[in-house]
């Protein structure tokens, strides 16, 4: 849907490769002139072609908001070196929004009593019962 011939295009800015977290970061802006947003899976495409990524789980995007008025959106993306370093230092619901990680199923009530348990004790102690997953 959308106005026949307008294209959608990238731009990035801010470019910036983080050898110590073995990533290249950088803000993605995408015109999508008289059409709906784009999902992250197309923008991910582009983003590995433009880039020539080898394994596109390794690209995270996250953050993207329409500007007012449409057309364009803006967010985040990051294109890690490997698998293994995006598992170490990306968070877990980005993980899991990708599809690397499964998410653990926990009540309410469990994830409640059990910070209520780590209150009543100190240092140690305190490590050990949030540890239990």
């Amino acid at each position: 849907s959308g106005i026949p011939g307008m294209a959608v295009s990238l731009r990035t800015r801010k470019f910036l490769t983080n050898r110590v977290l073995g990533r290249k970061q950088f803000v993605v802006d995408v015109f999508h002139p008289g059409q709906a947003v784009i999902s992250k899976d197309q923008i991910k495409e582009m983003i590995v072609k433009k880039y020539s990524v080898k394994n596109a789980q390794t690209v995270v995007l996250f953050g993207f908001q329409t500007q007012y008025g449409g057309g364009q959106s803006s967010g985040f993306c990051l294109i890690y070196d490997n698998l293994a370093t995006l598992k170490s230092i990306e968070p877990k619901f980005r993980q899991v929004r990708a599809g690397l990680e499964t998410r653990v199923e926990k009540s309410r009530k469990q994830i409640k009593e059990r910070k209520n348990r780590a209150k009543r004790v100190r240092s140690s102690e305190k490590a050990k019962i949030l540890q239990k997953k």
